[in-house]
């Protein structure tokens, strides 16, 4: 028998499912080959944990637990009586206005400044020849220097 034929055939021949016939040459291989022997062994091992996993043994207090884990679950809805309200209308509302001022206020923010709006003597008198600084000397001029 070959290796790869064993190795395909392991699962069933460690569950007992294989006729007795190629069950005995499966022993007689893994007798021989020491590779699909030790495949074999892990093979047994892995599958031994699946069937442990398989039938867990259930807690004897599992269900006592779930039992006072439901009624403190109703007791909390049962003390939340009045704050349904806060939760379904004001909270909504509260976040619906706050929101609203978050948008006129970008609003705002992003406007430009108009003449209109700001009669800043400062602006006019100060601060404008500054920002304009380029205007009265050509860049030629500047770089020539």
């Amino acid at each position: 028998m070959k290796c790869k034929t064993l190795h395909n055939k392991l699962i069933f021949f460690l569950e007992g499912d294989l006729p007795e016939k190629e069950a005995n040459e499966m022993k007689a291989h893994l007798a021989e080959c020491e590779s699909c022997a030790a495949f074999a062994e892990d093979m047994q091992k892995t599958l031994g944990i699946i069937h442990i996993e398989k039938s867990p043994e259930v807690n004897p207090f599992f269900y006592t637990r779930l039992k006072v884990q439901m009624e403190n679950e109703e007791e909390k809805t049962r003390r939340s009586v009045g704050f349904p309200v806060w939760e379904k209308v004001l909270q909504p509302a509260f976040f619906s206005l706050l929101l609203l001022a978050g948008i006129y206020t970008g609003i705002k923010i992003g406007q430009p400044v108009t003449a209109e709006t700001s009669h800043s003597i400062f602006a006019e008198t100060e601060l404008v020849p500054f920002l304009n600084e380029m205007e009265t000397e050509p860049i030629e001029t500047f770089l020539m220097e």
